[in-house]
């Protein structure tokens, strides 16, 4: 028999997320959708006006917060219904709509932060410490930092009007590959079962033990992106361009230091991280060469790599009891700490499982309004999923202390912090489950798993990371990115990050087109500089006592009131040195000794 994908509407509603705590009904979202014109011509009005007094400010202030919250409110809530289900149209034609209003907002208040910035320095840092401004404070402490790269006001509103149209390649990529490519790649017959294969269960699939389970959906999936590679080819070439353009227009030195710009990270950042890995390379080439051995395959291919070097442990784990070794595992975070996320993950925080036309993969989604949200793909028979619920866990923890320490100018943390707080409930989750292992056959399926997270969230994460360097640094470079360019790029980092030990397909550099991620540029690399903080920063706290878990909250406290190195240094750890990257890799290499031993 079988297995089919439940359309959304036949989804239990238990086992979606409760979006009540944004509106009670569709008619609230209505309302305040058209709302956001009055709102953005209230802000507007008082163009021009900014530096006439502070109390003109203040108000002007409160008109553009007003505004900024309304619009976040009923983005937030159209964009979770529409990835629900990419396929429902109205939740489409919802996240068309208040695209739309967000790009006439942005457009009508796009003289807000260059006329902020235009009033002099003297005046502005005067206003700027009186306690009525006390809200708005880090807000315009940050927009002065990044004064020198905001256009004239006429400039602005030029960006502002192509805001809309920048999101097309992202959100045609998300189309092609999430709705109507996955009606497309088939079924691949697993366990005596018809599996639908999906975005979804294609890494489900790769971890099947019976290698020809495995070379069948890798083939059937990769062969529907060779169908495509030309369109989603020129969708990312597109996006690219459209960074190229932003950093230019800006006056940027390039793409990447624009990206960093904002949180105050030193290109060197990025730049050490990919060193360090390289010069890391051997431990990981040890690696796959370890599963070729215990594989007991003659060429360790691509569809490989991804199967738990342990076979015979098999691992089901209901949502409920995920949800209660989260609650032990992170029991070293406090009480308070834990019930607070067990209580979501079963209260309405959480969409569950896949249904047909869903986002594929994971997020957590918050807001100021409203619970911070997270969406799953669960599926019980797959541990990792369980890793992948404390990930988003941690994610939704760090939204909701950030929403209740600061105020809504100043409460949204960056991504580079972000991944912080999920890998730190990954190790923790890890640690737990090793030590309550009862037997030695789960101490290796642990391990290797462990081995295989720390692979894919540092040294992946890195490659992905260095594609996106290379892309873009082309284009920089005058070079167009085609369909050859882009898969020879891939081509290059695939065989220098996987070694001597891997035989490639003709289509495995097509893995290049199909991350979502890279529509977010300059974006994953902070998974990597994420779990190397994070792995630090676990240690501290579960060997530290009262002051090391108080600074660690003082980092999910600070939101965006500081910068993201700062934050850190906060929680106890200095990410401008290259020590916790390798101080990773270093546990990375641990892992594979011990594995090595056990596996003898």
């Amino acid at each position: 028999m079988a297995k089919t994908i439940p359309l959304r509407k036949d989804v239990k509603e238990t086992d979606k997320w409760n979006l009540q705590g944004l509106y009670k009904a569709y008619e609230d979202w209505e309302k305040d959708l058209k709302l956001l014109s009055s709102l953005a011509e209230k802000a507007a009005s008082y163009k021009g006006r900014l530096g006439e007094s502070k109390d003109t400010l203040l108000e002007a202030f409160g008109a553009y917060e007003k505004l900024l919250l309304t619009l976040e409110t009923c983005y937030h809530y159209a964009s979770l219904m529409h990835s629900a289900d990419e396929g429902d149209s109205k939740a489409s034609e919802m996240h068309g709509r208040v695209l739309m209003a967000y790009t006439d907002a942005m457009e009508k208040t796009s003289f807000f932060e260059p006329e902020l910035q235009a009033i002099p320095d003297d005046k502005i840092s005067q206003w700027c410490v009186l306690p009525e401004f006390s809200d708005y404070r880090i807000f315009i402490e940050k927009l002065l930092y990044k004064k020198k790269y905001i256009l004239s006001e006429k400039e602005e509103r030029i960006l502002s009007l192509q805001a809309n149209v920048s999101d097309v390649t992202s959100n045609v990529f998300s189309q092609l590959t999430n709705v109507d490519m996955n009606k497309v790649f088939g079924q691949v017959l697993a366990d005596g079962e018809n599996v639908q294969l999906t975005q979804t269960t294609f890494s489900t699939l790769l971890k099947n033990p019976d290698r020809n389970v495995r070379k069948e959906a890798y083939t059937k999936f990769y062969d529907k992106f060779a169908e495509n590679q030309n369109t989603i080819a020129a969708l990312y070439a597109g996006n690219v361009n459209q960074d190229v353009f932003i950093t230019r227009a800006r006056g940027y030195d390039s793409c990447v230091q624009r990206a960093l710009y904002g949180d105050k990270v030193p290109v060197s950042v990025y730049t050490n991280l990919i060193e360090c890995v390289h010069k890391n390379l051997p431990k990981l080439h040890e690696y796959y060469s370890l599963k070729k051995k215990v594989l007991g395959v003659e060429e360790l291919r691509h569809y490989d790599v991804y199967v738990p070097l342990t076979k015979s442990v098999k691992v089901k784990t209901t949502y409920d009891e995920a949800v209660e070794i989260c609650r032990k595992a992170l029991s070293p975070l406090g009480k308070e700490y834990t019930d607070r996320l067990c209580s979501g993950l079963q209260n309405g925080w959480v969409d569950r499982y896949e249904n047909q036309g869903k986002r594929s993969g994971a997020f957590s989604s918050g807001a100021y309004v409203g619970d911070p949200y997270i969406l799953l793909n669960y599926d019980e028979e797959d541990i990792r999923d369980v890793f992948t619920m404390a990930h988003e866990g941690g994610h939704s923890m760090h939204s909701w202390y950030s929403v209740h320490s600061n105020p809504f100018m100043s409460y949204d943390y960056t991504i580079f912090e972000a991944e912080v707080a999920s890998t730190f409930n990954e190790e923790l989750v890890f640690e737990y489950l090793l030590k309550n292992s009862d037997s030695e056959d789960m101490k290796k399926f642990l391990l290797s798993m462990r081995a295989d997270d720390i692979l894919a969230t540092l040294h992946r994460q890195t490659m992905f990371a260095e594609f996106e360097l290379k892309c873009h640094q082309a284009v920089e470079e005058g070079t167009p990115l085609t369909t050859e360019t882009i898969r020879k790029i891939y081509r290059e980092l695939l065989e220098l990050y996987f070694g001597p030990e891997m035989h490639f397909e003709e289509n495995s550099d097509l893995e290049g087109l199909r991350i979502p991620h890279f529509y977010s540029a300059f974006y994953v690399y902070k998974y990597a500089t994420g779990i190397s903080a994070s792995l630090a920063l676990a240690k501290r706290v579960t060997k530290g006592g009262e002051k090391e878990k108080e600074d660690y909250f003082k980092f999910l406290k600070s939101g965006g009131s500081r910068y993201p190195i700062e934050s850190l240094c906060v929680a106890g750890v200095d990410m401008s040195q290259t020590k916790p990257v390798q101080d990773a890799l270093d546990e990375f290499a641990r892992i594979v000794d011990e594995l090595k031993n056990l596996l003898k």
